[in-house]
């Protein structure tokens, strides 16, 4: 049987006579600061969520790789093996149980519900894919039709339940392309280019860009910058800020493009968020993205804001204090609270380095506090391209994987009511431990 949690409209729960506080709901006053809800601050409620949060049967799939970190395309050998449980049974071990993914797929991927969806290896269609009793399972695929992607190298974003909007730019990075497929069937709905052009004086653009939707105005936002390299050149010279497209999602026309002045660039460029989720938002629907600027020619990493109903970044606005490298991910909790990974660049930036480090990340009070256990700071993990967490919100649980020098790797459990942390299974050694992801039964 299915629960769902939802955020009543405020005014409703005063006319029943309920605390909202009671609901862990938060709002926006009118500067655009979260802060929780309670009854004698109803008046300055900008715009709640009504967003569900669905209580169904549901699974972890967990990735690693041998050898070495894995992503940003790297050959290595990748093998995925379901769980019901990360804090019951025996040590997750991958010998003999799961299956090996990277000779026709790549962990960069798309999931919703119960499937994954992206561009194979072979990188001449869409599939959508089930992975059931721990084999991989083509459930409907599509070639591709005028327009045609690499793979790992895209964003999208959901338009609903089942329109998923893939974009990238093409084979040359001139321009930037897009499908619209439905993903009941996979079929392509349209396609076409968007009409951002090279900027004069550059060369390229970013290999995807970011993209993401916002359901309270219906618009969509597309992170990207001009490059005078070729796209991957370790030597390219970006322009200065990225730019900000607003796109509406009806004629893929772009109603305005804004270059930031808040952050040279955005996390993911190259990928979206096929392998980490850079871009969220609160329950006002205000947008957070995860950039980063060279601060004595290292990058420092930010925490961006465009509040709801604005089109640009809030000026002087960083709601990451504090960093010392870059941002890799944020994902939201809930209540004003984001996990974060972070790395630490007076220790390393390569992707294998034992450099980076997981955060909780409080808006209402703008503090960054490292993640501990028993009291002391959890040791620092390697891979700069990992996702090794997941948010369940329907338990109230964070799942944080760690991938620590000279330890077993494991997982800890983030109570998101309580801060506690408790200690999860540990994962067998002589595994890089990449993904933990949340599906559908």
């Amino acid at each position: 049987m299915k629960r769902i949690v939802l955020s009543f409209v405020a005014t409703m729960l005063v006319c029943l006579g309920v605390s909202a506080q009671s609901y862990n709901m938060v709002i926006t006053k009118a500067d655009g600061t979260l802060v929780p809800i309670s009854a004698d601050e109803i008046a300055n409620v900008s715009f709640i969520a009504a967003e569900p949060i669905v209580d169904v049967p549901r699974h972890f799939d967990l990735i690693v790789t041998l050898g070495k970190q894995g992503g940003m395309g790297r050959d290595v050998t990748t093998i995925m093996q379901s769980r019901q449980s990360l804090t019951e049974g025996d040590v997750v071990d991958f010998k003999g149980v799961g299956a090996e993914i990277n000779a026709d797929y790549s962990m960069e991927a798309i999931y919703k519900g119960k499937y994954y969806y992206e561009v194979p290896v072979s990188a001449d269609r869409f599939v959508k894919l089930q992975f059931k009793d721990n084999k991989m399972e083509v459930v409907k695929q599509r070639p591709f039709k005028e327009n045609t992607y690499k793979t790992r190298n895209y964003t999208h974003a959901w338009l609903n339940d089942n329109t998923l909007l893939i974009m990238s730019t093409d084979g040359e990075h001139k321009q930037v392309i897009w499908t619209k497929l439905n993903t009941d069937d996979m079929s392509i709905i349209s396609e076409g280019t968007l009409s951002i052009a090279v900027a004069e004086g550059y060369n390229v653009l970013t290999t995807s860009g970011v993209l993401t939707y916002r359901k309270s105005d219906h618009k969509l936002f597309y992170f990207y910058y001009n490059k005078k390299e070729t796209s991957g050149s370790s030597k390219t010279s970006n322009e200065p800020y990225f730019r900000i497209a607003v796109i509406n999602p009806e004629t893929m026309a772009i109603e305005q493009e804004i270059i930031n002045k808040e952050a040279a660039q955005m996390t993911g460029s190259a990928y979206g968020e096929l392998l980490q989720q850079t871009v969220f938002f609160d329950e006002a629907d205000n947008l957070y993205l995860s950039a980063f600027s060279a601060v004595e020619k290292k990058n420092i990493g930010q925490l961006l804001r465009i509040k709801n109903g604005e089109f640009d970044f809030e000026a002087g606005y960083n709601g990451f204090p504090g960093a010392k490298g870059k941002l890799l991910t944020a994902q939201y909790m809930g209540n004003g609270k984001v996990l974060a990974f972070s790395g630490d660049n007076a220790i390393g930036t390569g992707i294998d380095s034992y450099a980076y480090y997981y955060s909780i990340v409080d808006l209402y009070n703008k503090t960054v506090t490292p993640l501990a256990y028993n009291g002391t700071e959890i040791p620092y993990s390697s891979g700069s391209f990992s996702q090794r967490t997941a948010i369940d919100r329907a338990a109230g649980k964070a799942y944080i994987g760690v991938n620590t020098e000279g330890a077993q790797p494991g997982i800890y459990v983030y109570d998101i009511k309580t801060g506690a942390v408790t200690k999860g299974v540990d994962v067998a050694e002589g595994y890089y431990f990449e993904q933990i992801r949340i599906l559908e039964d």
